[in-house]
């Protein structure tokens, strides 16, 4: 039975879907690069580095799941959007994914233009996107900032997966079996469990950074958390 991993190999996808996919990550990066440098200043560089290096450890943790016929591994496109922004969080995955291809072998080398799509540019929009709307509406609790994060990595982590779904269904190479219905809902079924995972670090990190330096996280652009209003009981007495 074949391995899958949100990593695809060469060979998986042909070579024309391969090349589009390229030019669209190539694009989409060079427009991060150009929005970017209105976010980078002398907090948001380092909170980059650091972020980086911390999404670069945890996904060399790989998880098998369903006896393994299928592994995946935490993304972090979620923390990167959320304290450091949507353009510079897309390049800190997308590096990331270029260094684990090149030196570790992680992904194909041909196929890097599709990892990056999914999991830098597809998985920290769609993560970033749900933040931004949530934290719109609901009032910046230390609860509700942990909740908007873990749900963002859940569905950071699943829409990255579909992506290898629309690109295999374009041009894939390998038969995967159970068809495209199959693969798309066994890898939605298990990186929903590895998002939960991720969620739970992603939550985490975030609201321990926002109590002390809510400067540092760009989803709250420098307001600090409030904290919940508490009602008085009858009489005065809480």
């Amino acid at each position: 039975m074949e391995t899958l991993a949100m990593h695809i190999a060469n060979g998986i996808i042909d070579g024309p879907v391969a090349a589009v996919f390229a030019a669209f990550a190539l694009a989409v990066l060079a427009f991060c690069v150009l929005r970017a440098r209105s976010d980078l200043d002398d907090r948001l560089a380092p909170m980059a580095g650091l972020v980086a290096a911390f999404i670069f450890a945890v996904q060399m943790l790989n998880f098998p799941i369903f006896t393994g016929a299928v592994s995946g591994h935490l993304l972090g496109g979620a923390l990167a959007a959320i304290l450091v922004g949507p353009w510079v969080g897309a390049l800190c995955v997308a590096v990331v994914l270029i260094v684990q291809a090149l030196v570790f072998g992680d992904g194909g080398v041909a196929m890097l233009g599709l990892n990056v799509t999914n999991m830098a540019i597809f998985g920290t929009a769609a993560a970033y996107l749900l933040v931004a709307l949530l934290l719109r509406v609901l009032p910046r609790t230390p609860a509700v900032l942990a909740g908007v994060a873990f749900v963002a990595s859940v569905v950071s982590v699943v829409v990255a997966s579909q992506g290898f779904v629309l690109q295999y269904w374009l041009g894939g190479t390998t038969d995967l079996g159970n068809g495209l219905g199959g693969l798309a809902a066994t890898l939605a079924g298990s990186h929903l469990l590895i998002g939960v995972g991720e969620g739970l670090i992603t939550a985490t990190t975030v609201v321990t950074v926002a109590k002390v330096r809510p400067d540092l996280v760009y989803a709250l652009r420098g307001r600090r958390l409030t904290r919940p209003v508490s009602v008085p009981a009858v009489g005065g007495v809480r």
